[in-house]
This record gives structure tokens, sequence and C-alpha cells, in this order.
């Protein structure tokens, strides 16, 4: 198949290449997810530092009264924070020009950090884990009124900083890092049970029981944190996306015969990108037709960063078939 010989380009930024570097793409790329300012958006970095400073609070408490729940709880609230930062960090790097060494800019910072944190997390619950299973066989004394204390008023900061995210209308960041914080509670609920028992009862076993518990809650978060960040840097498909469904869709805008050399990828979380080949049956369309999948793959899909080709149709070519000698019977 051969390209049109003057097909319409619309460029709205210069191009881009991936995967089809020796091709001339029409290329739009568009920026309207940084435009606005949701106001539940704006609390995450008082959500952060107020999730991160009792995290340190909390560590420094579990270490002076002897309790685990105390350290695994800031361990917790610290995996959380990171994700807080990391939707931070990616906005923040997002607005970063493209240069000519990185070329989709530094977008994928945000999967490298969580690649690290995540790692982090799986360090902090092995040894978790390894240090509740030696208290399970060696019990220690616990001060369980200032595990109390610290879990109770741990449990206050998460409600707030959970009233402040439910504050105004939420995007996706802000119902994920709520979701985050929910989990908090969670974990800030069984420390304050910890130390209630040690308190009441002086059974420090709850302690490691209930640390083994919070390690669960770690380990779930940090697991779905790591395959969502490895099938980004492996660049597969993001998960509410079809790559069925959306080439589906493209072959049916009207003047579009098929669809070909499909790919979609992600750039960071928030941010998929795609790539395709389309058979067209007359060049002159092109800018009509590439203003319909724009629209299409913005509106129904969110990918705005969109790189298209547009491919003739073959024509039907002549075939000369070899003569052969016809028997006496066929010439009648």
């Amino acid at each position: 198949m051969s390209a049109p010989d003057h097909p319409a380009h619309v460029h709205d930024q210069a191009h881009d290449h991936h995967g089809h570097g020796d091709h001339d793409h029409p290329h739009s790329h568009g920026h309207g997810s940084h435009d606005h300012d949701h106001s539940a958006s704006r609390w995450l970095p008082l959500a952060l530092c107020l999730t991160l400073g009792f995290a340190a609070v909390e560590a420094i408490a579990g270490w002076w009264s002897g309790s685990l729940a105390l350290l695994g709880d800031a361990g917790h609230m610290v995996t959380d924070s990171m994700a807080l930062g990391l939707a931070a960090l990616a906005a923040r790097l997002a607005l970063m020009p493209t240069s000519v060494r990185h070329s989709f800019g530094l977008k994928r910072v945000e999967s490298l950090a969580a690649l690290i944190n995540s790692l982090l997390m799986l360090a902090l619950v092995a040894t978790l884990l390894w240090q509740a299973i030696v208290r399970l066989g060696n019990p220690r004394e616990i001060a369980g009124e200032a595990v109390t204390l610290v879990a109770l008023a741990g449990l206050g900061i998460n409600l707030l900083v959970a009233w402040l995210l439910t504050r105004g209308e939420s995007d996706l960041n802000t119902r994920a890092a709520l979701l985050h914080v929910m989990g908090d509670i969670l974990g800030s609920i069984a420390a304050l049970t910890s130390g209630l028992v040690i308190q009441f009862t002086g059974w420090v076993t709850i302690d490691p029981l209930l640390t083994m518990l919070i390690c669960g809650l770690i380990l779930a978060s940090t697991v779905a944190l790591l395959r969502r960040v490895v099938h980004t840097l492996m660049e597969g498909v993001p998960d509410h996306l079809s790559l069925p469904e959306v080439g589906q869709s493209m072959a049916a805008v009207a003047g579009v015969r098929s669809v070909h050399d499909l790919h979609i990828w992600s750039l960071d979380s928030r941010h998929p990108a795609l790539s395709a080949h389309l058979v067209i049956a007359d060049a002159q369309q092109w800018p009509a037709i590439l203003q319909r999948q724009r629209e299409l793959l913005a509106a129904r899909f969110g990918i705005e960063h969109v790189t298209l080709q547009p491919e003739l149709a073959p024509d039907q070519p002549l075939v000369f078939v070899a003569q052969h000698s016809r028997a006496p019977a066929d010439r009648r």
C-alpha cells in the first residue's frame, strides 16, 4: 500500500513517532487535561503533608513503645503518602517541555518512582513480618497507653484527610487517593485495637498478630501498584481500554476502510497514547477523517495523544494469465 500523494496534513505540534519512524504521521496532541482545576485536587498537597508528617510521628512512637503495629501503620501511611506524592510529581513533570533526548518528556518518572517505592515497601513488609514472627515466639513489653494515644491521633488525622479529599468536585487522582486513605484508616484502627487490648488485658501477642494484618494491607496495595507500573513500563494497553473495541470504533468512522498496526500504550498513569495506520478510500477526505478520529478517540476513550497515518486502498491490479493450448472440444 502506498501513502496518498497529497494528503492534507494537520499538525497541532511537532511530529512524534512511536514504532513508525520512517513514515509521515499527521499528528494531534491535546493538553486539555492540564487546564482543569478540580477543587478536591487542590487539597492533595495538604493531605500529603499531614499523612507523611504523622507517619514520622508513628514511626518514632512505634520504635519507642516497642509496637510493631504502630511501625506497620507508619509504613502503610508512607506507602500512601508516596502514592499522593507521585501524583503531584507527575503533574509537575508533565508540564516540562520535551527535549531532543526525551521526546516524550519526563512523564515516565512517575512509573520509575512508583517502581522504586513498590520495591522498598516489599522490603518493609518482609522486615515487619519477620519481626512479627520473632515476637510471637518471644513477646516483649509494649507501652499500651502510648500505642493507644498515637493510634487514636493517627485515626483522627486520617479522618481529617479523608474529609479534605471529599470536598468539592473529585477527579480520578483524588478518588484513588481517597481509597489509599481508607486503607490508612483501617491500619489506624488495627493499631488502636492493639493498644487498647494491651492496655486493658496485657496480652502483647495481639501486637504482632495485628502487625501481620497491616502487612497484608500494605502488600495488597503494593502488589497492585507494582502490577500497574510493570504494565506501563512494558507499554501494555491501559486497563480501562480495549484494543479491539478502539480499533473497531475507528474503522467504523465514515471514509475509513480498515485500521491496522494499531498500538495503544501509556505515557504515564493518566495519559494514554495511540498510533495506527488507516486505509482510506479518498485522500481528499483525509482532513475530515482525521478530525472525526480525533473527536472519537478523545470523547469516547479519553485518548488525546494520537498519531495516525493514512494509506490509500490499492487499486485492483491487471491480472495476466498464461494462454495454454486448449483441447479440440474446448475450441468448439
